[in-house]
């Protein structure tokens, strides 16, 4: 089974998630939460947080991550572990490969044509603010 993290990542007033811009397939061209590919025998929030320091430079001193979403996806023999935190501080980003962008939670995340992930992005922040002290 091929196994990913997605990374949701408020700001310290939780009313903004940062997202960055996809460069390359899947989802060329839209937003999308900071994550991916877990290593073999990687701890899965040890990934979480070696994935959103390598993409941004947030580190754990900056954030506390916490279990949030999990999915399955057995057609592609496939699963994603979300994690979500809050920031404690400002920080610098710092962009590897995909242009960051923070988000108001205001948004319509099920726009399929600007954001990844065939709406459930929209789902996972629907989801949150039904439970905003998860963070």
């Amino acid at each position: 089974m091929k196994l990913y993290n997605l990374v949701m990542v408020l700001n310290k007033t939780c009313d903004k998630v940062l997202m960055c811009h996809r460069t390359f397939d899947p989802y060329i061209g839209l937003l999308n939460l900071i994550g991916g590919k877990i290593d073999k025998d990687e701890n899965y929030l040890e990934s979480a947080y070696r994935e959103l320091f390598e993409e941004t430079g947030i580190s754990t001193n900056d954030i506390s991550l916490v279990p949030f979403i999990d999915y399955t996806w057995h057609m592609i023999d496939s699963k994603m572990f979300v994690f979500i935190g809050k920031l404690n501080k400002d920080v610098a980003l710092v962009e590897e490969v995909n242009r960051l962008e923070w988000i108001d939670l205001d948004e319509d995340f099920f726009n399929m044509k600007k954001y990844a992930g065939e709406g459930n992005i929209g789902h996972m922040v629907e989801i949150y603010k039904q439970f905003p002290d998860i963070v």
